[in-house]
């Protein structure tokens, strides 16, 4: 049992490692109002293991706290976002048992729910939110629909569950 554990508690480690180093190496494009963060590709490991999301929300909130512009509101939005979406998709889960149907709606989960950072923009930088919101969500639904195959294909030659 103590074994499991431990392994778990490793794996969410590197999680949030790479989030953390896949967000530092595009950091020009990984915060404010037009945000392209490859490393939100890791929100769909949600969808193959619902205990890798701590790896993922720990991610967000380390690249949040020692790099974002916008210090702990960046924390608590950015990682309350993430959070969120990634606790309703692994609700889907029990709903949506097709796997490439829940990658998709993983991706629409993620995107609208950009809502929240262009809020927080909104607020912090009087970002215009419509405008805003709109690049916000069209980056996450990029970035997310292209990694939607590729950890597709990830999951079949790799065991995600643990």
């Amino acid at each position: 049992m103590q074994n499991k554990k431990t392994k778990g508690l490793l794996i969410n480690g590197i999680v949030a490692a790479m989030y953390l180093v896949l967000t530092i190496l595009v950091s020009p494009v990984a915060s404010g109002p037009i945000q392209f963060r490859i490393s939100e590709s890791l929100n769909h490991l949600v969808v193959f293991n619902k205990k890798l999301i701590w790896g993922v929300f720990f991610g967000v909130v380390l690249y949040n706290l020692m790099f974002s512009e916008f210090g702990m509101l960046d924390v608590i939005f950015g990682g309350g976002q993430t959070l969120a979406a990634l606790l309703i998709t692994s609700f889907l889960k029990k709903y949506i048992k097709d796997v490439r149907w829940l990658l998709a709606a993983n991706v629409l989960v993620f995107s609208i729910s950009m809502g929240l950072i262009a809020w927080m923009l909104y607020v912090t930088i009087q970002a215009p939110f419509w405008l805003t919101y709109g690049w916000t969500a069209l980056s996450e639904f990029i970035v997310m629909g292209i990694a939607a195959p590729v950890m597709y294909y990830i999951s079949s030659r790799i065991n995600l569950d643990f």
